[in-house]
This record gives structure tokens, sequence and C-alpha cells, in this order.
């Protein structure tokens, strides 16, 4: 393995040995990857699944990964997210430098990451990024291979949010401490060394929401706005399940019967219901969304998910925002943790970063 920079969350012997190995299955043959996982290639509503992706879903399987949720315990659900996003990341992209802070929250300190983009010049724009995890789940640790790879391909500073979380801060903390954090993101981003009239937001999954929230509720407000929005197969509407919900709600690592818990320990509910329509939670609910930072909105072919992200980007598009939709076909939720295990994924959020690069920067 490559020499692992010492800022990055540490691998223990058995994380090392798992690493070799993802490695050494990422670049077998596709027809390999997908005998290996004992299966035919999976297609399903005219998309074929990533034959290493294929494979890692098998190997989750053969280990019993797909436990119901609520098995394990809360802290065992958190410590196995961060060790899964953590060997699926791979090795992490070298940045300039990086940094643990506290910063304000909307009740108080939380912690927050900064990167810093190893591109000369400068001052560079800063990313806000707030991880994903069903708002239970994620942490600093759990996406920083993530935010290196947005920071290096993104060509931006990066700052990641460790907002509070569910069931013991249940909504909206979240919401209050993502804008609460953008906040202090525009009275420090100079002193942080990065550009204060350069400032996007970003996030996936549940850090999708939050992305999607605070930029609407920042150009709302009086206060100035993000300049973009990179939501990166978020979640979006809890009052319905989308038909993809029916297509990939099982097999595909993000599973209805998880998102249920989320919503459980979220909100007290379950998805799929029309009163949980508030645009904090379903910003697909909003009643205007005009006026909006530039977006660019990711999804994922195989994922519960996609419809209502591809959803909220027709409607941002039809109230007259600039919008920029792009679908990996054959990735799952999750593929933006995946450089390690997928080639696939890796050039997929190498070309997110330039999307990114493209829409800070113009």
């Amino acid at each position: 393995m490559a020499k692992r920079d010492p800022k990055a969350p540490p691998l223990n012997r058995a994380m090392r040995r798992e690493a070799v190995a993802a490695k050494a299955a990422a670049v077998l043959p596709a027809s390999a990857q997908v005998k290996l996982s004992g299966s035919e290639p999976v297609v399903i509503d005219g998309q074929t699944l990533d034959p290493a992706t294929q494979l890692v879903l098998a190997v989750i399987e053969k280990r019993g990964g797909n436990t119901t949720p609520g098995h394990n315990s809360l802290a065992k659900e958190r410590a196995m997210l961060r060790r899964q996003s953590i060997l699926g990341s791979g090795d992490p992209a070298p940045v300039a430098g990086v940094r643990d802070l506290q910063i304000d929250g909307a009740e108080g300190k939380i912690g927050a990451r900064f990167y810093s983009t190893p591109e000369l010049g400068g001052p560079h724009p800063l990313l806000v990024f707030y991880h994903g995890g069903g708002f239970v789940l994620g942490d600093l640790d759990s996406h920083d291979g993530l935010c290196r790879s947005l920071c290096v391909h993104g060509g931006v500073d990066v700052l990641a949010v460790d907002y509070r979380l569910a069931p013991e801060h249940p909504f909206p903390a979240g919401v209050n401490d993502a804008r609460a954090a953008f906040e202090w993101a525009q009275a420090n981003a100079a002193d942080l060394g990065s550009d204060p009239t350069r400032i996007a937001v970003a996030g996936d999954s549940a850090g999708g929401n939050l992305a999607a929230v605070t930029a609407r509720e920042m150009a709302k407000s009086l206060a100035p706005p993000p300049i973009a929005q990179l939501l990166i197969y978020p979640t979006i509407d809890w009052t319905l399940k989308h038909p993809s919900h029916s297509l990939f709600g099982n097999g595909f690592l993000l599973t209805s019967d998880l998102m249920d818990w989320f919503g459980i320990q979220y909100v007290g509910q379950t998805r799929g219901d029309e009163s949980l329509d508030d645009p904090r939670l379903s910003p697909l609910k909003a009643a205007d969304v005009s006026g909006l930072p530039p977006a660019v909105v990711v999804t994922a072919g195989f994922d519960p998910l996609r419809d209502e992200g591809e959803s909220y980007a027709a409607k941002l598009k039809a109230a007259g925002n600039e919008v920029v939709l792009r679908r990996f076909p054959s990735m799952i939720h999750g593929f933006a943790s995946m450089s390690g295990v997928s080639p696939g994924a890796r050039d997929s959020i190498v070309e997110v970063g330039g999307m990114l690069r493209a829409v800070v920067r113009s």
C-alpha cells in the first residue's frame, strides 16, 4: 500500500489486510468480479450494476453486513459505518493541510475539519460539507476520504461539519447546526485562508438534504447565500416513497428498512407520510425554490433516493435556477465513499469534483 497520510483516519491491522484485499479485487477484470459475486450481471430499469460494486455487495452479504437496523447498539452502528467508509474510500488523497476545529453550532460548539487544497494560488473557494448517514450515523472520519477528493479534484478548501446527530438530537437540530456552520464559515473564511466571497455548500445523502436546506434558507434571508450547492444523492422528500424505492429498496446497501429506521430516529416516524412536508425536511415540498444558488445534483442509478433527487433537480430548473443533473447509472447509494473498491466509483467522484470546480469558478 502507498504511504498513508498521518492525518488521515488510522487503519488497524485487520483493516490494513482488508484494504489490501479490496484493492486487489478492484483491479480484477469485470467478468471475474461478477463471477466472484456468485450471480449474473445485475440489470434493473435498463441499467447494469457496476461489477466491482456487485462484488462488494456480495462480500458484505456473505459477512452478514446487512443485519436488521437497530440490531446493534447505536455506537456499534456508527463504528461500522465509519469502518466501512474508511476502507471503501481507499488511499486518502493528499491535501495541503488538515486541521480539526471547534466552530459555532446552533446551541454551542461542534466539531469541524478544515482541508486546504494543494492547488497553487489563492485564496481558494471554500466548500462547507455536511456528511451523510441518515442524520444518525457518520462523522468527520467516515467522510474524510470524500472531503479529500472534493478538495483535490474540485480545487476548493473544504470545511467538514460534525453536526449533531439523532436520536440524541432529532430534527431540526442538524438543520440548525448546518446553517450556523455556514454562517461561521462566512465570518471566518478569511482567517482560514479561504476566499470569503466564494463559499459553497455540499453534502451526500442526509448531508445533501442539509446542503439543500441551507442553500434555500440563506437565499431567502438577507445574508449572502452560497455561490453554489453540490447535492450528492440527497434525501430530499420524506412525504413519498418514489418508484426508485421499490426498485432498489433491497440489496443495494441503502435499504427500505434502514431508511425507516433513520426516520424513526430523526423525526419519530417513517418516510412516506404527507405530514412530513416541512421544507427543512422535504425541500422538494418547498413552495418557492426560485432564486437559489446554481446546483449540481448527483444521483446513482441503483439508489432508492434516485427519483426524488432528480425530481428536485427538475423543480429547481423549472423555477429558473441553473442546474446540472448527473446520474451515474451503474452506481449505488454511497458510491462517493467507494473509490478504493470500485474504479467506476473513483472515476465518478473525480468527475463530480470537476463539476464542482466548474460551478464555483464560473
